[in-house]
Formats: C-alpha cells, sequence, structure tokens
C-alpha cells in the first residue's frame, strides 16, 4: 500500500480528523497530515511511521534543528519547514501566558502547566513560578540554565526574585533531560535548604517539582515534593 489513496477513504489520516477530531489520530497519523505526500514506494503514511521508529518520539524529533530534520529521507525544504514550524508553534502556545487566572494548588496542576514545555528542552532548567495569596500565578521564568546544584548554591539569588515582585509563594520546578524525575540527594539537600531559607524571611515555597517524561515503570512523569511529604 504505497500510495494514501489506496487506504479506504474513511481510515485516511485527513478523513479520520475530519471526523473524530485531531486526539483520534496517531502521532504518526499526524505527521502525515504534515509530510502530505509520498515517495516512490512509501505513502505520507508509512514516511510519519519510519520516522517515529528512527527517532523515537515525536519530543525527540520536535528537538532537532531543521538542518538535521531535511537530512531525514524524503523530506524535502518545504516539508521540513512546514515540520519546524509545527514544534515551534507547539512550544510558544506552551510558553504563551493565560488570560484566565491559573491556580496552582496541587502538583498535578503545576505538572500541567509548566511539564511539556519543559519536557521538550534538551537541556536542564530550573524555572521559578510566584503565586499571589489565592496560590495563582503572578509570572513564570528561567532563573538559571543548568543543572539544579550549579544554580542554587545560594537560595538568595531565587528569593531576591520571589521578593522583587512581592510574590505571596513560589514553585521550583526543574527538570530531567534523562526522563527519570527520581530526585537526587543534591536535589534533596537544596530543598531543604530553599525551604529552610523562604521560611526566614516569610515566603512560602508551595512545591519543587521535578520534570520527567512518562514511562511504564512509573507512575507519574514528575516528583512532588510537597506530594512525598518533604515539604
Amino acid at each position: 500500500m504505497s500510495r494514501i489513496h489506496d487506504i479506504p477513504e474513511n481510515d485516511r489520516p485527513r478523513e479520520r480528523l475530519l471526523r473524530l477530531g485531531p486526539q483520534a489520530l496517531s502521532d504518526a497519523e499526524l505527521l502525515a497530515l504534515f509530510i502530505n505526500t509520498g515517495t516512490k514506494g512509501e505513502n505520507a503514511l508509512q514516511i510519519g511511521q519510519r520516522i517515529l521508529r528512527d527517532y523515537k518520539s515525536l519530543r525527540d524529533l520536535s528537538r532537532l534543528e531543521p538542518a538535521i530534520l531535511r537530512k531525514i529521507k524524503a523530506l524535502g525544504p518545504a516539508k521540513t519547514a512546514l515540520l519546524a514550524a509545527a514544534f515551534e508553534l507547539g512550544r510558544r502556545s506552551a510558553q504563551e501566558p493565560s488570560h484566565t487566572e491559573v491556580i496552582l494548588d496541587r502538583p498535578q496542576r503545576i505538572y500541567d502547566y509548566i511539564g511539556p514545555e519543559m519536557q521538550a528542552l534538551g537541556h536542564e532548567s530550573v524555572r521559578i513560578i510566584l503565586l499571589n495569596t489565592k496560590l495563582a500565578v503572578m509570572r513564570s521564568e528561567e532563573a538559571f540554565k543548568g543543572s539544579l546544584n550549579e544554580c542554587v548554591a545560594h537560595p538568595r539569588d531565587l528569593l531576591r526574585k520571589v521578593l522583587i515582585h512581592n510574590a505571596y509563594a513560589f514553585i521550583l520546578v526543574h527538570n530531567h533531560p534523562s526522563g527519570d524525575p527520581t530526585p537526587s540527594e543534591a536535589d534533596r539537600r537544596i530543598t531543604r535548604r530553599l525551604r529552610e531559607a523562604s521560611e526566614a524571611t516569610g515566603l512560602f515555597l508551595q512545591d519543587h517539582l521535578i520534570i520527567g517524561t512518562p514511562a511504564e515503570s512509573r507512575p507519574l512523569p514528575y516528583f512532588s515534593f510537597k506530594e512525598h511529604g518533604m515539604l
């Protein structure tokens, strides 16, 4: 079945999306819609399936620079540009501030708010989310780029950001690019220091979340210090 038109019409990706919605499509089917046309011996869906086999996941694929995407068999300049633009739109959408109040009063909400964005990063990043008295988001920013151990040698550097913006509370979030959110001993030690420094200055550390990636071997793609009784 080397042509998309050889697939029964109701089973083609575009028709399935229009009939059932984008959430009903597999990753390969969504890729096929961007790839659009096949090559000799492979239709767009088969190309999408091959790319996912080679690159393991959409997340890994989305991290590739356009120059690397361009080297994938069957992706010419037009398809490369379309895919790169789609991935960038997804990243920008995840980062765009909401015009409605976002309450981050439990770990799952924190993960939903910032997890997908941080999972897409190819490097370690430490983020700080500032909250008001209702635990609604005031602002979110990258505090440091690099490992938490390197970045938070002095808790006052983070607390200064909280004080400058007159926030009531804050959440610390960092990612483990390895995908495993299990905290290291350094993560635990720094969290204790930050909690103690927060209490001394009258600030409230709402949570510290480590972002990993979904896997069958772990129930959640994140680790919450608060949820585990460590705050």
